[in-house]
């Protein structure tokens, strides 16, 4: 089978082309075969806004309601969707205003033949390079006409893995240098009298599970007491743990143990999706519009902007948009695999979803410091493989510069190479940066064996505690936090030595650690407010 055939929707119904759905074959594709027509599954579609939301978002957080009054789906948007897929035969389980999404459930016949498209039962290569089965599709998508720019995704027909961990994980022997979380928040200055009390932290996780055993012997060896961690599942998933300390178990665990020690008053939920287009966007949907809404979302998984179809990104750059504009701000991996980010094809490519100008992008750093007085010798840029193990960092291809980001980067962070990058640069990644060197990594608990994780993927939770610790104090939850921080680059250790592949530190702002690492007591000063305990 080289191409699939297409279901063509019924002569009697109108279709159109969706923009931005095209996808292309999963790499390594093998034992294809027709996926079973009669298999019953579930779809995200996503709708219009009624009205674009600002350029910046405003001074007070919206709630979801005001969200969805303002810049959600219209009634007769919703009305039209709803009546239109149910005629045609799918069933409407869920639809929300406020993101714009509405689940359809279907047979796999029924709901190729409303979208114009074809499903395989295929195995190809997954994003860390493991066997998978998933349903598979390719090409376009159609829509009935009378949904033309009313609807602008629909996601999980096809449910390959869309993102992998951003971690590196080393037997605790073997590492060099590592520290505990409060070690780096005694280094990284977060403002004592401070613990994240009163603030909620969601963490996105698409695999894996924790286990209160580790959670109660890991926080007992630190002294602390265990955090409130809940669990939500979203479509389906659910917390599984136990199942590889290698593999997605590290994440959680990781990133659960780096929030729940470092912003310890915290109240910490963790959102299980699948890791499919659709769940990923359902994940962070249900996590950032919350009640009572998280001050901070942190994700420590992505994958090449190119390995996104055009209207997954979208749809998840809205989301982000949303995020924001409910006062939340939502940290993001930037990516282990240097400035290629592990594509392989020559070029440089940025992480998603930390390439959105709505996510805080987290970048990498190698750390020498003394953990008893918090004394930095030195950090550079991660890079102990530029392919391999090295902090993302780059310029999109489809976001611009943001206004608060400098649009072109100087050319001292450029290494020479024979196609040169144009002048003009999209949004450049990171935004900020803390260590994720396995070799100067983080102590962890995972399945019962203790650990040192590095990875990009430490440095979102280490962020997002800051930010519950920097909410609590002023007393706010801050959203798009990057004007505050562009503007405030002072409060930041600048990283001025070392490279991720085409691009290297210096001073100031460049695409391998961003801003630089934090200063949380500066950067508290600079927000305007005081320790509260």
């Amino acid at each position: 089978m080289t191409d699939q055939p297409t279901s063509e929707p019924s002569a009697e119904e109108p279709s159109v082309i969706l923009e931005g759905s095209e996808r292309a074959p999963a790499p390594g594709l093998a034992a294809r075969q027709a996926a079973d027509p009669a298999e019953r599954i579930q779809i995200t579609v996503v709708l219009r806004r009624k009205a674009p939301l600002p350029a910046e978002p405003g001074e007070a957080p919206l709630s979801p309601q005001e969200l969805a009054a303002r810049h959600g789906a219209s009634d007769e948007d919703l009305r039209l969707a709803t009546e239109t897929f149910t005629r045609l035969g799918a069933e409407v389980v869920e639809a929300d205003p406020a993101s714009r999404r509405i689940r359809l459930a279907g047979t796999v016949e029924q709901l190729c033949r409303i979208f114009g498209t074809s499903l395989e039962r295929v195995t190809s290569s997954g994003p860390h390079g493991q066997s998978v089965a998933h349903r598979h599709r390719t090409g376009s998508l159609r829509i009935p006409a009378s949904l033309d720019g009313v609807v602008t995704a629909v996601l999980g027909l096809d449910d390959r893995p869309q993102a992998r961990a951003q971690f590196r994980a080393i037997p605790r022997a073997a590492a060099g240098t590592s520290y505990s979380p409060p070690d780096l928040g005694r280094i990284y200055g977060f403002p004592a009298g401070t613990d994240g009390a009163g603030q909620t932290v969601a963490i996105l996780e698409l695999g894996g599970g924790f286990g209160q055993a580790d959670l109660d012997a890991y926080f007992g060896g630190l002294g602390l007491a265990t955090p409130t961690v809940t669990a939500v599942g979203v479509d389906g998933a659910e917390n599984q743990p136990g199942q590889d300390p290698q593999g997605a178990d590290g994440e959680v665990l990781l990133d659960v143990e780096v929030v729940g020690a470092l912003a310890p008053g915290s109240t910490i939920v963790v959102y299980f999706g699948p890791n499919t287009d659709a769940g990923f966007l359902d994940a962070l949907v249900r996590a950032s519009h919350a009640t009572p809404a998280p001050c901070a979302v942190s994700i420590s998984w992505g994958q090449s902007e190119d390995a996104w179809t055009a209207q997954a990104r979208n749809a998840m750059d809205q989301a982000l948009a949303d995020a924001a504009a409910l006062g939340v701000t939502v940290t993001a991996a930037a990516g282990d695999r240097g400035s290629t980010d592990g594509v392989g094809d020559g070029k440089d490519h940025a992480d998603f979803p930390a390439s959105s100008p709505h996510a805080l992008a987290c970048g990498g750093t190698r750390l020498v410091a003394d953990a008893a007085s918090g004394t930095i010798t030195s950090e550079t840029v991660w890079n102990d493989s530029p392919t391999t193990s090295a902090t993302g960092g780059g310029y999109s291809d489809v976001f611009p510069a943001p206004a608060w980001q400098n649009s072109s980067a100087p050319a001292a962070h450029r290494r020479p190479k024979p196609a040169p990058h144009p002048a003009k640069h999209g949004r450049g990644v990171p935004d900020v940066s803390a260590v994720a060197d396995p070799q100067t990594g983080y102590r962890v608990r995972v399945d019962g064996t203790d650990m040192v994780i590095g990875g990009t993927s430490a440095v979102a939770p280490l962020w997002a505690a800051l930010v519950a610790r920097l909410a609590q104090a002023t007393g706010r939850r801050f959203g798009l936090l990057q004007p505050a921080l562009y503007a405030q680059a002072g409060a930041f250790r600048d990283i001025t030595s070392g490279s991720n592949g085409t691009y290297h530190a210096g001073p100031g702002w460049d695409p391998c650690t961003g801003l630089g690492s934090p200063n949380g007591t500066a950067l508290l000063a600079a927000l305007g407010g005081q320790p509260s305990l």
